[in-house]
């Protein structure tokens, strides 16, 4: 899908999964699409365009359970938001305060509960999960809703970078604390323990939703815990900002995947760049 010349700012975005040199199945999935009050229109894995075509929807993905039940649960997640981002969507969310929150919570509930009743009826289900980590761009607003340990990362043009997810497990609430560095949390035993994730065991869903100002220059990351396993924190921001000469002729999502590969591998890893 091309560029349209356009007074609003210019998307451009790059989506890349790797199963890793160590798993089996690639149990992430991610997702690109936009939408108006008339369709929803899928994307391809990189592309760009402009806010004359919609508002748009990129999300992350990753899956767990016995079996094949993890690759399920992440496509099932994704396959969903398509399904259930109806053109009234927009239209409800522009008319009253709140409305874009409102719509991305009832959004998670549903997959929620889809996941449960999947799992409480399917043997090949049983026991799946998956985070989510969902980013809805709208001109000057971005909206996000996040269940898991999957991150969106925001990058603005003068360089800074804040992590606007937080990861729903004990060890993700000891660094917000302050209780724990980066280095103590990377490294901790209980760091994939999730407390709260789509489907699972999880009976009480309480998404992380909010919202970011968005302007030209700005970019976001949106990626599973595969590429957290590989880069540190400022490993992505310096790639993304400041890559070395062998890697900047490279897509932005490039960098980071063969980069987080090269380092970990141990995951599958899924990374989504976007820049406006």
């Amino acid at each position: 899908m091309g560029a349209r010349e356009s007074d609003e700012c210019d998307l451009r975005w790059w989506g890349l999964t790797d199963k890793g040199p160590f798993r089996k199945n690639n149990e992430d999935a991610f997702l690109a699409l936009t939408f108006d009050e008339n369709e929803v229109r899928l994307l391809g894995k990189e592309g760009e365009a402009d806010f004359s075509l919609g508002d748009f929807v990129f999300a992350v993905s990753d899956g767990m359970g016995g079996a094949r039940a993890g690759e399920f649960a992440s496509r099932i997640a994704v396959q969903k938001i398509t399904e259930r981002f109806p053109k009234k969507f927009r239209t409800e969310a522009i008319q009253q305060p709140g409305g874009h929150e409102a719509a991305l919570e009832r959004l998670t509930g549903y997959i929620h509960a889809e996941m449960r009743v999947m799992g409480m009826h399917y043997e090949e289900c049983s026991g799946m999960g998956a985070t989510l980590s969902l980013l809805w761009l709208t001109p000057g607003k971005g909206y996000f809703c996040h269940v898991g340990d999957s991150r969106i990362y925001h990058l603005t043009a003068d360089g800074s970078m804040t992590q606007l997810t937080e990861d729903h497990t004990h060890v993700g609430w000891l660094l917000r604390e302050g209780k724990m560095n980066e280095r103590e949390a990377r490294f901790h035993e209980g760091r994939h323990m999730l407390q709260m994730a789509l489907g699972g065991s999880t009976t009480n869903l309480n998404p992380h939703i909010g919202s970011v100002d968005i302007s030209p220059g700005d970019s976001f990351v949106l990626c599973t815990d595969g590429l957290i396993e590989g880069l540190w924190d400022n490993t992505i921001r310096r790639l993304m900002k400041e890559p070395p000469p062998l890697l900047a002729g490279l897509p932005p999502a490039q960098r980071l995947l063969s980069e987080a590969l090269s380092e970990s591998g141990r995951d599958n890893t899924t990374v989504i760049v976007l820049q406006l």
